[in-house]
Protein backbone atom coordinates (compact mmCIF):
# COMPACT_ATOMS: atom_id res chain seq x y z
CA UNK A 1 0.00 0.00 0.00
CA UNK A 2 1.26 3.46 -0.93
CA UNK A 3 1.49 5.31 2.38
CA UNK A 4 -0.10 8.76 2.49
CA UNK A 5 0.10 11.78 4.75
CA UNK A 6 -3.34 13.30 5.23
CA UNK A 7 -4.02 16.86 6.35
CA UNK A 8 -7.43 17.43 7.94
CA UNK A 9 -9.11 20.72 8.59
CA UNK A 10 -11.17 20.66 11.81
CA UNK A 11 -14.29 22.84 11.63
CA UNK A 12 -16.65 21.64 8.93
CA UNK A 13 -14.34 18.76 8.02
CA UNK A 14 -13.51 16.66 11.08
CA UNK A 15 -16.01 18.38 13.38
CA UNK A 16 -19.68 18.71 12.47
CA UNK A 17 -22.32 21.36 13.09
CA UNK A 18 -22.80 20.09 16.65
CA UNK A 19 -19.15 20.79 17.44
CA UNK A 20 -18.35 17.09 17.78
CA UNK A 21 -16.44 14.49 15.75
CA UNK A 22 -18.84 12.06 14.03
CA UNK A 23 -18.27 8.40 14.89
CA UNK A 24 -17.61 7.62 11.24
CA UNK A 25 -14.83 10.24 11.12
CA UNK A 26 -13.22 8.81 14.27
CA UNK A 27 -13.31 5.32 12.79
CA UNK A 28 -11.83 6.52 9.49
CA UNK A 29 -8.89 8.18 11.25
CA UNK A 30 -8.22 5.18 13.49
CA UNK A 31 -8.32 2.70 10.61
CA UNK A 32 -6.16 4.83 8.33
CA UNK A 33 -3.42 5.17 10.93
CA UNK A 34 -3.61 1.43 11.65
CA UNK A 35 -3.01 0.97 7.93
CA UNK A 36 0.21 2.97 8.20
CA UNK A 37 -0.95 6.35 6.91
CA UNK A 38 -0.09 9.54 8.79
CA UNK A 39 -2.75 12.09 9.75
CA UNK A 40 -2.10 15.68 10.78
CA UNK A 41 -4.69 18.15 11.90
CA UNK A 42 -4.38 21.24 9.71
CA UNK A 43 -6.58 23.87 11.28
CA UNK A 44 -7.05 27.55 11.85
CA UNK A 45 -7.47 26.77 15.54
CA UNK A 46 -4.69 27.43 18.01
CA UNK A 47 -3.66 24.77 20.53
CA UNK A 48 -5.98 26.06 23.27
CA UNK A 49 -8.98 25.43 21.01
CA UNK A 50 -8.04 21.89 19.98
CA UNK A 51 -9.94 20.14 22.73
CA UNK A 52 -9.14 16.77 24.28
CA UNK A 53 -12.12 15.05 22.64
CA UNK A 54 -10.57 15.94 19.27
CA UNK A 55 -7.02 14.90 20.15
CA UNK A 56 -8.27 11.61 21.63
CA UNK A 57 -9.12 10.46 18.09
CA UNK A 58 -5.35 10.14 17.57
CA UNK A 59 -3.11 12.09 15.19
CA UNK A 60 0.56 12.20 14.26
CA UNK A 61 0.77 15.93 14.84
CA UNK A 62 -0.81 19.33 14.37
CA UNK A 63 -0.55 22.23 11.99
CA UNK A 64 -2.36 24.98 13.87
CA UNK A 65 -3.18 28.70 13.70
CA UNK A 66 -3.68 28.40 9.93
CA UNK A 67 -0.06 27.33 9.44
CA UNK A 68 1.41 29.38 12.27
CA UNK A 69 2.88 26.39 14.09
CA UNK A 70 3.70 22.75 13.44
CA UNK A 71 3.89 20.05 16.09
CA UNK A 72 5.20 16.57 15.39
CA UNK A 73 3.96 14.53 18.31
CA UNK A 74 5.04 16.61 21.30
CA UNK A 75 7.84 18.44 19.48
CA UNK A 76 7.39 21.93 17.99
CA UNK A 77 8.93 22.18 14.52
CA UNK A 78 8.28 25.93 14.25
CA UNK A 79 6.03 28.59 15.75
CA UNK A 80 5.44 32.01 14.18
CA UNK A 81 3.87 34.72 16.36
CA UNK A 82 2.49 38.21 15.83
CA UNK A 83 5.00 41.00 16.67
CA UNK A 84 4.13 42.87 19.88
CA UNK A 85 3.72 46.24 18.14
CA UNK A 86 1.26 44.63 15.69
CA UNK A 87 -0.74 43.12 18.56
CA UNK A 88 -1.03 46.59 20.09
CA UNK A 89 -2.17 48.02 16.75
CA UNK A 90 -5.01 45.54 16.31
CA UNK A 91 -6.14 45.63 19.95
CA UNK A 92 -6.33 49.43 19.85
CA UNK A 93 -8.13 49.42 16.49
CA UNK A 94 -10.74 46.83 17.48
CA UNK A 95 -11.42 48.59 20.78
CA UNK A 96 -11.71 51.98 19.04
CA UNK A 97 -14.32 50.67 16.59
CA UNK A 98 -16.06 48.40 19.13
CA UNK A 99 -15.36 45.25 17.15
CA UNK A 100 -15.58 42.09 19.33
CA UNK A 101 -12.43 39.99 19.02
CA UNK A 102 -10.23 37.42 20.68
CA UNK A 103 -6.51 36.74 20.56
CA UNK A 104 -5.34 33.18 20.01
CA UNK A 105 -2.27 31.82 21.72
CA UNK A 106 -1.34 28.23 22.44
CA UNK A 107 -1.84 28.98 26.13
CA UNK A 108 -5.34 30.40 25.82
CA UNK A 109 -7.95 32.40 23.95
CA UNK A 110 -8.11 35.98 25.27
CA UNK A 111 -11.47 37.70 24.83
CA UNK A 112 -12.21 41.38 24.39
CA UNK A 113 -14.65 42.91 26.85
CA UNK A 114 -17.49 42.84 24.32
CA UNK A 115 -16.85 39.40 22.82
CA UNK A 116 -19.51 37.41 24.68
CA UNK A 117 -22.14 40.07 24.01
CA UNK A 118 -21.16 40.08 20.35
CA UNK A 119 -21.38 36.28 20.20
CA UNK A 120 -24.84 36.34 21.79
CA UNK A 121 -25.98 38.85 19.19
CA UNK A 122 -24.60 36.68 16.36
CA UNK A 123 -26.47 33.64 17.68
CA UNK A 124 -29.70 35.63 18.11
CA UNK A 125 -29.52 37.11 14.60
CA UNK A 126 -28.89 33.69 13.06
CA UNK A 127 -31.66 31.93 15.00
CA UNK A 128 -34.37 34.54 15.54
CA UNK A 129 -37.74 32.80 15.75
CA UNK A 130 -36.18 29.32 15.90
CA UNK A 131 -35.66 28.25 19.54
CA UNK A 132 -34.46 24.76 18.59
CA UNK A 133 -31.74 26.13 16.33
CA UNK A 134 -30.78 28.69 18.99
CA UNK A 135 -30.32 25.90 21.54
CA UNK A 136 -28.20 23.95 19.03
CA UNK A 137 -26.02 27.00 18.31
CA UNK A 138 -25.50 27.64 22.02
CA UNK A 139 -24.50 24.00 22.52
CA UNK A 140 -22.13 24.20 19.56
CA UNK A 141 -20.34 27.23 21.04
CA UNK A 142 -20.18 25.89 24.61
CA UNK A 143 -16.66 24.45 24.36
CA UNK A 144 -15.49 27.64 22.66
CA UNK A 145 -16.97 29.94 25.32
CA UNK A 146 -15.71 27.76 28.18
CA UNK A 147 -12.18 27.91 26.77
CA UNK A 148 -12.16 31.73 26.72
CA UNK A 149 -10.07 33.75 29.16
CA UNK A 150 -12.38 36.62 30.02
CA UNK A 151 -11.57 39.80 31.92
CA UNK A 152 -7.87 40.00 31.06
CA UNK A 153 -7.12 43.72 31.25
CA UNK A 154 -3.86 43.76 29.34
CA UNK A 155 -4.19 42.25 25.87
CA UNK A 156 -0.85 43.62 24.65
CA UNK A 157 0.58 40.10 24.59
CA UNK A 158 3.76 38.57 23.14
CA UNK A 159 2.42 35.06 22.53
CA UNK A 160 -0.29 35.72 19.93
CA UNK A 161 -0.69 33.37 16.96
CA UNK A 162 -3.50 35.33 15.32
CA UNK A 163 -6.72 37.21 16.07
CA UNK A 164 -10.34 36.56 15.16
CA UNK A 165 -12.95 39.29 15.04
CA UNK A 166 -16.74 39.33 14.86
CA UNK A 167 -18.79 41.49 12.56
CA UNK A 168 -19.66 45.05 13.50
CA UNK A 169 -22.20 46.14 10.92
CA UNK A 170 -20.90 49.71 11.10
CA UNK A 171 -17.40 48.65 10.06
CA UNK A 172 -17.22 46.91 6.66
CA UNK A 173 -14.62 44.22 6.10
CA UNK A 174 -13.03 46.32 3.35
CA UNK A 175 -12.17 48.99 5.91
CA UNK A 176 -10.56 46.46 8.23
CA UNK A 177 -8.63 44.91 5.35
CA UNK A 178 -7.33 48.31 4.28
CA UNK A 179 -6.17 49.05 7.83
CA UNK A 180 -4.17 45.85 8.25
CA UNK A 181 -3.20 44.72 4.76
CA UNK A 182 0.56 44.40 4.49
CA UNK A 183 1.05 43.81 8.20
CA UNK A 184 -1.30 40.82 8.44
CA UNK A 185 -2.93 38.21 6.33
CA UNK A 186 -6.57 39.37 6.38
CA UNK A 187 -9.12 36.59 5.76
CA UNK A 188 -12.86 37.23 5.56
CA UNK A 189 -15.59 35.20 7.28
CA UNK A 190 -13.75 32.01 8.29
CA UNK A 191 -16.49 31.39 10.90
CA UNK A 192 -19.88 32.06 9.25
CA UNK A 193 -21.60 32.44 12.63
CA UNK A 194 -19.47 35.54 13.28
CA UNK A 195 -21.00 37.40 10.30
CA UNK A 196 -19.97 38.08 6.70
CA UNK A 197 -17.74 41.03 7.72
CA UNK A 198 -15.95 39.00 10.38
CA UNK A 199 -12.53 37.51 9.82
CA UNK A 200 -9.00 36.70 10.95
CA UNK A 201 -5.70 38.52 11.15
CA UNK A 202 -2.78 36.16 10.68
CA UNK A 203 0.99 36.42 10.48
CA UNK A 204 1.72 37.51 6.87
CA UNK A 205 2.75 34.86 4.37
CA UNK A 206 1.65 32.14 6.79
CA UNK A 207 -0.86 29.61 5.48
CA UNK A 208 -1.50 25.90 5.60
CA UNK A 209 0.41 25.03 2.42
CA UNK A 210 3.57 26.73 3.68
CA UNK A 211 3.41 24.69 6.87
CA UNK A 212 2.70 21.46 5.00
CA UNK A 213 5.68 22.01 2.70
CA UNK A 214 7.97 22.70 5.66
CA UNK A 215 6.71 19.58 7.44
CA UNK A 216 7.03 17.14 4.55
CA UNK A 217 10.51 18.45 3.73
CA UNK A 218 11.47 17.86 7.37
CA UNK A 219 10.03 14.33 7.27
CA UNK A 220 11.48 13.65 3.79
CA UNK A 221 8.04 12.80 2.41
CA UNK A 222 7.11 13.40 -1.22
CA UNK A 223 4.42 15.91 -2.11
CA UNK A 224 2.91 13.10 -4.23
CA UNK A 225 1.93 11.36 -0.99
CA UNK A 226 -0.14 14.28 0.35
CA UNK A 227 -3.91 14.52 0.68
CA UNK A 228 -5.62 17.67 2.00
CA UNK A 229 -9.26 17.81 3.04
CA UNK A 230 -11.13 20.98 3.99
CA UNK A 231 -14.23 23.14 3.63
CA UNK A 232 -13.27 26.83 3.93
CA UNK A 233 -11.29 29.33 1.92
CA UNK A 234 -8.44 29.20 4.45
CA UNK A 235 -8.01 25.65 3.06
CA UNK A 236 -7.48 26.88 -0.51
CA UNK A 237 -3.68 26.86 -0.41
CA UNK A 238 -3.73 23.41 1.22
CA UNK A 239 -5.97 21.89 -1.45
CA UNK A 240 -3.96 23.53 -4.21
CA UNK A 241 -0.63 22.30 -2.79
CA UNK A 242 -1.52 18.71 -1.93
CA UNK A 243 -1.37 16.01 -4.59
CA UNK A 244 -5.06 15.36 -3.90
CA UNK A 245 -7.24 18.19 -2.61
CA UNK A 246 -10.69 17.16 -1.40
CA UNK A 247 -13.52 19.56 -0.56
CA UNK A 248 -16.29 18.55 1.81
CA UNK A 249 -19.86 18.57 0.52
CA UNK A 250 -20.54 21.49 2.85
CA UNK A 251 -17.51 23.43 1.55
CA UNK A 252 -17.56 26.93 0.13
CA UNK A 253 -18.38 26.92 -3.59
CA UNK A 254 -15.11 28.66 -4.46
CA UNK A 255 -13.17 25.91 -2.67
CA UNK A 256 -15.04 23.21 -4.57
CA UNK A 257 -13.93 24.84 -7.81
CA UNK A 258 -10.25 24.27 -7.03
CA UNK A 259 -10.62 20.83 -5.44
CA UNK A 260 -9.64 17.62 -7.22
CA UNK A 261 -12.63 15.90 -5.66
CA UNK A 262 -15.72 16.60 -3.57
CA UNK A 263 -16.97 14.22 -0.91
CA UNK A 264 -20.15 14.23 1.17
CA UNK A 265 -20.76 16.72 3.97
CA UNK A 266 -19.16 16.26 7.38
CA UNK A 267 -22.50 15.24 8.93
CA UNK A 268 -23.13 12.74 6.12
CA UNK A 269 -19.97 10.70 6.72
CA UNK A 270 -17.95 12.67 4.18
CA UNK A 271 -14.59 11.96 5.77
CA UNK A 272 -15.20 8.21 5.98
CA UNK A 273 -16.40 8.11 2.37
CA UNK A 274 -13.32 9.97 1.11
CA UNK A 275 -11.00 7.65 3.06
CA UNK A 276 -12.75 4.67 1.48
CA UNK A 277 -12.58 6.12 -2.03
CA UNK A 278 -8.83 6.74 -1.78
CA UNK A 279 -8.25 3.28 -0.23
CA UNK A 280 -6.91 4.66 3.03
CA UNK A 281 -9.19 2.24 4.88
Amino acid sequence: MNKKIIFLDVDGTLVGDDGLVPDSAKEACIQARENGHMIYLCTGRSKAEIYDFILEVGFDGIIGAGGGFVEIGEDMLFHKKVAEEDVKHMVDYFNQYEIPFYLESNGGLYASENLLLGLEQCIYENTEGNPALKAKMEEHTKHFVNSMIIGEKNLYRNDVNKACFLENKNVPFAQIKKEFEGKFGVIQCTVPLFGKDSGELTVPNVHKAMAIETLINHLDISRNQTIGIGDGMNDAEMLDFCAVGIAMGNAKDDLKKIANDITASVDNDGLYKSFQKYQLI
